[in-house]
């Protein structure tokens, strides 16, 4: 086992733990129970994961036969019985520089709590998958969100790849960089693109790639918490916790809270 990389993965609980023993022989004790669950069971793997390799179900080798984590997994943060919003940003999302510095700059550029909020969660659905991740956020958030913000991520997927330079915005460079220079979008996203172009919600979608930050400025820390009063009066904290309120998104909210169940 790679001792580094064991320590790196354990728990906030396990690692307080293991640092609040009060003797040398106390913390070697905590830190083998640890080790002990860790190598007790074995981490899922979801079959998307897999390119080019043979899939197994759950992720496990050939003859391995020890039990998975199941609801329960000391490299992940617990989360509270009836997460909030608040509890995603922080215990499965952080350190979410991204979404946070983009919703600072709206906040600087004078935009209002629609564009901040809209630029605030635009990302979010990266957590559960890269490909399409504006459909799926837009998809998770729509029951707790006005119709707007909800729009406007959804069709950010697709404006994003389009300049319009009425408001400034270019095709982003890191795009050319990533993706290079003879990229072409898929026609579903220009035919979004020409749909999003003539809405009343155009704008709101806009101004989430005007805002979005493609670098970082390491010199710049956002404290999620400073969005604390613009999250109540914009997201519709459901009863029960997100995950837990029985809306047609809420198993994509325990996919998060979740996401090495083996099944």
């Amino acid at each position: 086992m790679d001792r580094r990389k064991f320590l790196n993965s354990l728990s906030a609980a396990s690692l307080a733990t293991v640092a609040g023993a009060a003797t040398i022989s106390e913390k070697a004790d905590a830190l083998e129970d640890a080790m002990s669950a860790e190598l007790d069971k074995r981490r899922a793997k979801p079959k998307a994961c897999y390119t080019g390799e043979e899939y197994s179900f759950g992720g496990g080798s050939e003859g391995d036969n020890r039990p998975f984590f199941q609801h329960s997994d000391p490299a992940l943060p617990e989360m509270p019985n009836e997460p909030t919003l608040m509890d995603f940003f922080k215990l499965r999302f952080a350190p979410a520089s991204h979404v946070l510095q983009s919703a600072r700059l709206a906040k600087i550029n004078g935009h209002n709590e629609t564009i901040v909020t809209a630029c605030l969660l635009h990302d979010i659905g990266l957590e559960l998958m890269n490909a399409d991740h504006g459909y799926w956020c837009a998809q998770m958030i729509r029951p707790y969100v006005s119709e707007e913000i909800a729009w406007a991520i959804e069709k950010h997927q697709a404006l994003r790849f389009f300049p319009d330079e009425s408001v400034g915005y270019e095709y982003p460079q890191a795009y050319i960089r990533m993706f290079g220079a003879d990229y072409q979008v898929e026609p579903y996203l220009e035919q979004e693109y020409k749909k999003a172009r003539n809405h009343k919600w155009y704008m709101t979608s806009r101004l989430i790639t005007i805002n979005d930050l493609y670098s970082f400025d390491p010199d710049i820390e956002v404290d999620v918490e400073d969005f604390t009063d613009i999250m109540g009066r914009n997201f519709k904290q459901p009863k029960g916790g997100l995950g837990f309120d029985g809306s047609p998104v809420a198993h994509m909210w325990r996919t998060m809270i979740w996401p090495n169940n083996v099944l």
